[in-house]
């Protein structure tokens, strides 16, 4: 397979394949954006930019996504965390690691870390998921979730109708991005918007079962970012009161990451922010949580 052209970054060799890091700023701990399922390293450039101008800031694509080579999806997070572990040695990235990680990103990196805690600085994560989500959400809410699964080959493509209307909403959501990272990054998510499904596609038989197996979090500052605004994805699905408990659950369950790690780890609530998008709505958020544990 060829590459796309990156606007920004370099492509390493890591186990035969090319992956794309971008990195910034100088002196460590450096920290490492692991994006959320569907996302890609420049979704998160507004943030790894201002955190580059106090310490290096590292954004990445793993293996099936982005502008890195294709790789079979889903995939485990041992995989995910040997491959960031063997690119951030080829980069020449020096430990210890502030890792960054959004949704499925902070389940690799809390794989990572259980794996390699040696490497660690500290952990943010970013609305995280978590092997025990369902058992803070109510029974309704665990059967609408098992309801809504979607089979990637059944869904059909989006009218040109949807694409404009698409491709409008992420030019004005990455407005402040550079022209040519921009433009190159909202084609790229309406290329491969199936993405985001199968790399969700094995929760629960492979990622929840690793990463419950791995133990608990090494002894490392955490802070842990609740998005508690209202889902509109579960709003066209659940009633304003089954979504006030969801989002409930998520928070106690969010609380319950941060406790976790004794003294050390601290729960912050982001009223009103998007879970997809609340490193760009809520960057200053998200910066201070990542100079707090550095």
């Amino acid at each position: 397979m060829t590459v796309d052209a990156a606007p920004l970054g370099e492509h390493y060799d890591v186990a035969g394949r090319r992956l794309l890091l971008h990195r910034s700023g100088a002196g460590g701990p450096a920290v490492v954006f692991l994006p959320g399922a569907g996302l890609m390293a420049y979704d998160f450039l507004n943030v790894q930019r201002r955190i580059a101008e106090f310490t290096t800031s590292v954004v990445y694509d793993r293996a099936g996504t982005g502008w890195s080579d294709a790789d079979e999806l889903p995939r485990t997070p041992d995989e995910v965390a040997d491959e960031l572990r063997a690119l951030l040695a080829a980069a020449g990235v020096p430990g210890p690691y502030v890792l960054a990680g959004h949704s499925l990103g902070a389940l690799y990196a809390r794989r990572y870390a259980q794996r390699f805690p040696g490497d660690l600085a500290g952990l943010v994560f970013l609305d995280p998921g978590h092997e025990d989500i369902l058992q803070f959400l109510p029974k309704e809410a665990a059967e609408l979730n098992e309801s809504l699964k979607p089979d990637p080959a059944a869904l059909p493509e989006p009218t040109p109708a949807q694409l404009d209307a698409s491709r409008d909403a992420l030019l004005g959501l990455y407005a402040n991005w550079p022209d040519s990272v921009r433009d190159a990054l909202a084609d790229k998510h309406l290329r491969e918007w199936r993405t985001a499904i199968l790399e969700t596609q094995n929760f629960e038989t492979e990622v929840y079962d690793q990463v419950r197996a791995g133990g608990g979090l090494p002894d490392v500052p955490l802070v842990v970012l609740s998005a508690l605004g209202a889902n509109p994805y579960w709003a066209q699905f659940a009633s304003p009161e089954l979504m006030g408990s969801m989002l409930a659950g998520i928070k106690a369950l969010h609380a319950s990451i941060a406790a976790s790690v004794p003294r050390r780890g601290e729960h912050r609530v982001l009223d009103g922010a998007a879970h997809q998008t609340m490193h760009v709505e809520h960057e200053d958020a998200v910066v201070e949580a990542i100079r707090s544990v550095l």
